[in-house]
């Protein structure tokens, strides 16, 4: 069998993730695009793809509540233009089960404020602080990368608001927006 290391299945209009297809390809498969379809199930089957790197998932219709399968080699997940609307749920699966993730691009979802989504400086601020504080392996989030200072920020932030019993399942600040609720 030939030794497929790359493997798109971007714009297809898919419904359906083609496990099939690509678990074919589960010793050797480092890359996968399924970009631009409708897929917006369970990713736990990835799990298989023990060389699995690069996940690119961009305009799909993922929500916060994505499973994801243990995925201990990849280490760069495009999730842009999706339905992820919850951050704290969404980045406490990516945590638990991507311990190696570098880059991670979630951009044009509700839970990613930006100037272009309505969003406020405070509010995409909030947000990096929040992600960064969540996933210390993050060298780059959305199209910006991680500076060691931002790092001291958010762990300065969010170490104050666990040490006064705060949760850490709760996302950044509760009145920020609705984007981070539901």
């Amino acid at each position: 069998m030939m030794q497929i290391r790359r493997l798109s299945f971007a714009h297809q209009n898919l419904q359906e993730m083609p496990f099939i297809k690509i678990l074919q390809h589960s010793s050797t498969l480092e890359e996968l695009d399924l970009s631009h379809n409708c897929l917006n199930e369970n990713l736990s089957q990835l799990g298989e793809l023990k060389k699995l790197t690069t996940l690119i998932l961009d305009g799909n219709n993922f929500t916060s509540h994505v499973k994801f399968a243990y995925m201990p080699s990849l280490t760069i997940l495009w999730i842009n233009k999706n339905k992820i609307t919850n951050l704290a749920i969404f980045i406490a699966e990516i945590a638990k089960n991507l311990p190696r993730i570098r880059i991670l691009s979630m951009m044009n979802n509700g839970a990613a404020p930006s100037y272009f989504n309505g969003g406020s400086l405070q509010d995409y601020m909030d947000y990096r602080h929040y992600v960064i504080s969540q996933i210390p392996t993050l060298k780059v989030l959305d199209d910006k990368e991680i500076m060691h200072k931002e790092q001291m920020e958010a762990e300065r932030i969010y170490r104050l608001k666990y040490s006064k019993g705060t949760s850490k399942s709760k996302g950044p600040k509760e009145n920020i927006s609705n984007a981070y609720n539901a």
